[in-house]
């Protein structure tokens, strides 16, 4: 089963605690300080499209891209009755392609730890660099190298009244990736729990990994502070938060 074909219907409901509204006042602080004028905003892998709403909600003009079916059915339910809701496009990050360029971009919660192979991750800074104007900020965070090793062996679970998610995670230090094997478990209308059973992997890429892409797509200024802060990591983060013009 594909990565959140399952999961999506139930993922607001268990992945409450994101901090959603303090990302997106981060990030539009951020967008703030732009060097050109920010008023049209790409969110890249948009997930369920909770910060593409609340970035709409700000009054930017918004396109949201996702690789999932299933998220984006979400995403455009949630933006139902929003005066200027985003646009939704069905899209990898890798095939990344827009009408015309945005003043911005943005990508949150590790989605880009979802791409494993260098040729992804290169390929969809390219095209990001490609659909941004000149002087466009990419905001973007992933989960560290120390994160991923940490969750090595671990199992979390998730719950509401509706729904209970198991997940049981794995890291390979050869392929340097994170496994999650995710058990949810949904009530049925008459009573009985369904079972489904997806598979999630996330790259542990490193900095310097990050950053030499970035520069190859064609970004000339990288900067790397903690999650949701202006200050330098310490060793112990568990994401980094990227502000590349």
């Amino acid at each position: 089963m594909n990565a959140y074909g399952a999961l999506a219907a139930s993922y607001d409901g268990l992945m409450a605690d994101g901090a959603y509204r303090r990302r997106a006042a981060f990030l539009a602080r951020r967008l703030r300080k732009s060097p050109i004028p920010v008023e049209t905003v790409l969110d890249l892998a948009c997930g369920t499209g909770t910060i593409a709403c609340l970035l709409a909600k700000k009054g930017y003009a918004v396109t949201a891209a996702d690789g999932s079916e299933e998220m984006l059915a979400q995403a455009a339910a949630k933006a139902e009755g929003l005066d200027r809701p985003p646009l939704f496009l069905h899209q990898a990050m890798p095939r990344l392609r827009l009408a015309r360029p945005a003043d911005a971009a943005v990508s949150t919660l590790d989605s880009l730890n979802y791409l494993t192979s260098e040729r992804d991750l290169r390929e969809t800074f390219r095209r990001v660099r490609r659909w941004l104007k000149p002087g466009g900020l990419f905001l973007f965070d992933v989960n560290t190298p120390y994160k991923l090793r940490r969750m090595d062996g671990q199992l979390y679970m998730d719950e509401t009244e509706e729904s209970v998610c198991v997940w049981r995670t794995f890291f390979s230090e050869k392929k340097q990736v994170c496994t999650y094997q995710v058990d949810l478990f949904r009530l049925r209308s008459d009573g009985a729990w369904e079972r489904s059973f997806e598979e999630h992997r996330e790259r542990a890429w490193s900095e310097r990994e990050l950053r030499e892409c970035l520069g190859a797509a064609g970004f000339a200024s990288v900067r790397l502070t903690g999650d949701l802060t202006d200050k330098p990591p310490g060793p112990d983060e568990d994401r980094w938060q990227f502000e590349c013009k």
